[in-house]
């Protein structure tokens, strides 16, 4: 498996002589054949701008960083597949921030590339290479015609062709989980926000975060013209917004109104899940399914990197609680990343937290992060670092009535 590595014009090549090496916390490691899949369609292979990539030298047993010029390559996955390495480098500037991508692991065998990685979902659906570009593209025109006036539809029409974000794009299409946006503020400070970074931060988001207040009306005009099939899942909570929940009254009339007029399709909630009266007040009118954004079930790792402003853990485990034993379909976006979920500690804390609010699915999903930047911030280890893979294995065991996956799913009928 040899080391691959870009020059500074992205050209990609492996190297005849250094052995390809992962990356657990900051320990660089080896990688095990039964921890790589051949890179999944849909991947994609960028470079690590200040980065060096280090190898394994096959004669003398050493690691080896290779010299200034050679980039870190690694791949970012697509949903349904779980990160079990980061690539293996050093910074070459340690001042410099990478962007806020999930990068994978990633060497040449001698029938292509390869990842450390393992699926935990069916990633079809979810693959950018179903989403047809230029039936998008019609979807967008139909819709910003039916609806001239929807700000709603003019934001995701943005979010859609030029982020090509696929949950927008599939509000466009009419089809599987949509998104409808209906929050500028946040009652978090997420150190990896994806929408909006401090100007001293030294991130710059990916995404802009919507600058408006959308009416009841604009929300129910979405919701209505994508819940036209038993299957078909609409959602508050974007990357491009804020918390949902802190315009719980948009949402609980624009709910009261679609529901008096279908009961097709399900209506979901991506959240923080912080401000427990304005959650129970969401699922109370009608919410079928939700998802709590979660770090950690452990204070000071959660506290951390979302800062929450007027809320703690204990509210968001409060909140899942009472969603679950209203009939909600709940689940967590479990923010991974190799030799920090994969401790004893965290492990342990999270299948706790599973199991007392009774949780139907953990969708894990890869941080987006620059790695140094997290693991200063975060606590140190306290335990025993089991592997990303093993960490999997005892999740099943332990939590055998929780899937495993990657997305959101419906509940079976």
């Amino acid at each position: 498996m040899n080391l691959v590595y870009a020059d500074e014009h992205g050209n990609v090549f492996d190297h005849s002589s250094l052995i390809g090496l992962g990356r657990s916390g900051n320990d660089i490691v080896e990688l095990m054949e039964e921890e790589l899949i051949p890179l999944p369609e849909g991947a994609t292979l960028v470079s690590l701008p200040y980065t060096r990539p280090i190898g394994l030298n096959q004669d003398t047993g050493e690691m080896e960083a290779l010299a200034d010029g050679a980039q870190a390559v690694g791949a970012l996955l697509p949903q349904g597949f779980t990160r079990l390495y980061l690539p293996g480098y050093v910074k070459s500037d340690k001042e410099q921030k990478l962007p806020l991508f999930g990068y994978t692991a990633v060497v040449w065998k001698e029938d292509g590339f390869y990842v450390a990685a393992e699926q935990c979902d069916a990633p079809d659906r979810w693959d950018p290479l179903n989403c047809d570009r230029d039936e998008l593209k019609i979807g967008v025109d139909r819709l910003l015609a039916q609806y001239p006036d929807n700000r709603l539809y003019q934001h995701l029409s943005h979010c859609a062709l030029g982020y090509e974000c696929l949950t927008a794009s599939n509000t466009f299409l009419n089809r599987w989980e949509g998104a409808v946006p209906v929050s500028y503020s946040c009652n978090a400070g997420c150190f990896g926000c994806i929408s909006e970074q401090p100007d001293d931060s030294g991130f710059l988001a990916p995404q802009t975060r919507m600058n408006f207040k959308p009416t009841v009306e604009e929300v129910v005009q979405i919701m209505l013209e994508h819940l036209k099939e038993p299957e078909s899942i609409i959602s508050f909570g974007q990357g491009c917004e804020g918390e949902p929940s802190t315009q719980v009254k948009i949402i609980v009339e624009a709910m009261r109104q679609v529901r008096s007029q279908t009961s097709l399709g399900y209506i979901n909630i991506n959240t923080n899940a912080g401000i427990t009266d304005f959650i129970k007040a969401i699922v109370n009118a009608g919410l079928d399914l939700m998802r709590v954004s979660t770090i950690s079930a452990l204070d000071e790792h959660y506290n951390a990197y979302y800062k929450p402003r007027g809320y703690t853990l204990a509210n968001v485990e409060k909140s899942l609680k009472y969603a679950t034993d209203k009939g909600v379909y709940t689940s967590i976006n479990y923010l991974i990343f190799p030799g920090v979920t994969d401790r004893e500690e965290e492990m342990e804390a999270m299948i706790g937290f599973a199991k007392r609010t009774g949780l139907k699915l953990i969708q894990m999903r890869n941080l987006n992060i620059d790695p140094e930047s997290y693991l200063e911030l975060i606590p140190q280890p306290q335990g025993h670092i089991y592997g990303m893979k093993q960490m999997l294995e005892i999740f099943r065991e332990e939590l055998p009535d929780v899937v495993i996956g990657s997305y959101t799913h419906v509940p079976p009928r």
